[in-house]
């Protein structure tokens, strides 16, 4: 009976409390598309040229001292 109906205050998040929400989902929302260009962006020659030197500086040592 008095239990069953809820007052307007608890119905509705607090001002402060919806204006925080609205904050954090914009900052989601950026932050995912900043996310988004970086892996969309293109790999620097130089660091795949370190990448397969790494590769190869590996694949020789291996086979050494086993």
């Amino acid at each position: 009976m008095i239990g069953e109906r809820a007052t307007p205050e608890l119905r509705r998040p607090p001002v402060a409390l919806a204006e925080a929400r609205m904050r954090q989902e914009a900052i989601g929302q950026r932050l995912r598309q900043i996310f988004e260009d970086v892996v969309n962006e293109d790999v620097p020659d130089e660091f795949l040229d370190l990448l397969r030197r790494a590769d190869g500086v590996g694949d020789d040592d291996r086979g050494k001292g086993s």
